[in-house]
């Protein structure tokens, strides 16, 4: 059996599932473009992770996320993965 280093705490989880997730929009200056974030809300609120994003990546990000049954974030790349599957599923 592989040896596991210990202890396997919360931080040491870099893969976890996406529960919840929240757009907000603040505004700039005077004249000057807002800024997008979006909230992730993963393994029901083991951790919380809040990314900035363009208008379009918004748009883009508000379909995938409806769209997709299971959706897990890895936070050490800070990458969404969206409509996971079982190997050989395709």
């Amino acid at each position: 059996m592989p040896k596991v280093p210990q202890p396997v705490t919360d931080d040491s989880v870099r893969v976890r599932q996406v529960n919840h997730y929240q757009f907000s929009w603040v505004a700039g200056e005077p004249g000057s473009a807002g800024t997008f974030t979006l909230q992730l809300v993963l393994d029901q609120g083991a951790w919380e992770e809040i990314v900035t994003v363009t208008a379009e990546d918004a748009d883009v990000l508000q379909d995938l996320l409806a769209g997709a049954e299971t959706v897990y974030y890895d936070i050490g790349r800070r990458t969404l993965m969206f409509g996971t599957a079982a190997a050989g599923q395709g």
